[in-house]
C-alpha cells in the first residue's frame, strides 16, 4: 500500500510554554489541575509570569499536531502523515516550521500576517498538567485555505483524517468540508472531544460534526461531561462511550468506534453494541514526569497502526505504548526511534 499522505491532521499549532508552577500560581490565575481551556483577558499576563518565574521549555503542541507527529514517528514512513493549521509570521512560528520538518510531517500551515503564532501554558504539579491555550494565529484559519489546490490535493489523497474537538472553536466550516468528502468517498474520519468546555459551549458544532465521525476519542471526563450536558444521567464510561457510538451516522460505511482512556485505568471501545476494555502499561510513579500530551500520543499511536488496517486491539495497544513513552519525557516529545512491536 502506498502510505505517502495517508493521514491528514488539522487543528490548532501552538507551541506549548510548559513549566513546573506552584499551588499559588494556579490559584492566582483560577486554574485546575486535568483541565483545558481558552485564555481569558485575565489569563493573558500568565505566560509572560512563567517565562519569568519558572525555568520554561519551549515545545511545538497543539493536540492534532501532536496526535500527528506520534502517528508519523511510529509509522516511521516519510512524508506518510500532513497537517494543516494557522500560525503567525514570527519567531514562534519558525520555530514551529523547524520542529515540524524534523518530525517529517509535512505541514501546509496557513501564516497569518497580523496575529502572534498561538501558545498554550501547560502548568505542571507532581506530573499532572492543565492547558491554558492562547489561540492567537490559530483562531484565524479559514477554509479558503484548506481550499486553495495544494491544499486541497492533501485532503484527496488522505484516505484518514483527523481533527481534536478544539478545531470546532476555529473553523466548523473547514471540518464540514472535510467531513463531507470523508463520507462522500468512503474514507475515515475521527475526531475527539478534546477538553469538558467543547460539550459545554460549543454543543451545536460538535453535534453537527458527530453524524460524520467514525472514530470518536476522549478521556473519561470528557465523556462524562458529554453525557451531563445530553441529559443523559450516567456516570458510567462504559455506557456512555456505548451510547456515543449509537449516535446517528451521516453515512453507513463505518459504523461509529468510541475510543476513551481513563488515564491509569482500562482503555474503553465501545463498537457494535458491545464494550471491550484494554489494560494500559502501568508505570510506577517515580517514572512519570508529566502527563502532558499524553491523550494525544495514545491517539497518534492508534492512528498509526488504523491507517495500516490492523485490528482494533493492535490500534489500541499502539496508544497505550506511545501514552507510556510521552509520560516518561517532558512534553509531546519522543526517542527517535518506536521500540514497539
Amino acid at each position: 500500500m502506498d502510505y505517502e499522505g495517508v493521514l491528514l491532521g488539522m487543528g490548532n499549532p501552538l507551541l506549548d510554554i510548559s513549566a513546573i508552577v506552584d499551588e499559588d500560581f494556579l490559584k492566582k490565575y483560577d486554574i485546575k489541575l486535568n483541565n483545558a481551556i481558552l485564555a481569558e483577558d485575565k489569563h493573558l499576563p500568565m505566560y509572560e509570569e512563567m517565562t519569568n518565574k519558572y525555568e520554561v521549555e519551549y515545545i511545538a503542541g497543539g493536540a492534532t499536531q501532536n496526535s500527528i507527529r506520534v502517528a508519523q514517528w511510529m509509522l516511521q514512513i516519510p512524508g506518510a502523515t500532513s497537517y494543516m493549521g494557522c500560525i503567525g509570521k514570527d519567531k514562534f512560528g519558525e520555530e514551529m516550521k523547524k520542529s515540524s520538518k524534523l518530525s517529517g510531517v509535512n505541514v501546509h500551515y496557513c501564516e497569518d500576517e497580523t496575529a502572534p503564532t498561538g501558545t498554550c501554558a501547560v502548568c505542571l504539579i507532581g506530573g499532572e498538567r492543565s492547558l491554558v491555550a492562547n489561540l492567537s494565529a490559530a483562531n484565524c484559519y479559514k477554509s479558503e485555505h484548506l481550499k486553495g489546490p495544494e491544499n486541497w490535493a492533501l485532503v484527496e489523497k488522505a484516505k484518514y483524517f483527523y481533527i481534536a474537538g478544539f478545531f470546532l472553536t476555529v473553523s466548523p466550516e473547514s471540518i464540514q468540508l472535510v467531513a463531507d468528502h470523508a463520507a462522500a468517498k468512503n474514507k475515515v474520519f475521527a475526531m475527539n472531544l478534546s477538553a469538558p468546555f467543547i460539550s459545554e459551549f460549543f454543543r451545536d458544532v460538535q453535534e453537527k460534526a458527530l453524524p460524520y465521525v467514525d472514530y470518536l476519542f476522549g478521556n473519561e471526563t470528557e465523556a462524562r461531561t458529554f453525557s451531563k450536558v445530553h441529559g443523559w444521567e450516567t456516570d458510567n464510561v462504559e455506557e456512555i462511550a456505548l451510547k456515543i457510538s449509537q449516535w446517528p451516522k451521516a453515512s453507513g460505511t463505518h459504523k461509529r468506534i468510541t475510543v476513551i482512556t481513563q488515564g491509569a485505568d482500562p482503555v474503553v471501545v465501545a463498537e457494535d453494541g458491545k464494550v471491550k476494555l484494554f489494560p494500559v502499561i502501568l508505570l510506577p510513579k517515580e517514572k512519570l514526569v508529566d502527563t502532558n500530551g499524553a491523550g494525544d500520543a495514545f491517539v497518534g499511536g492508534f492512528l498509526s497502526r488504523l491507517v495500516q488496517e490492523k485490528p482494533i486491539e493492535e490500534c489500541v495497544r499502539a496508544g497505550c505504548y506511545a501514552s507510556n513513552v510521552i509520560i516518561q519525557r517532558s512534553g509531546c516529545t519522543y526517542p527517535e526511534k518506536p521500540s514497539f512491536s
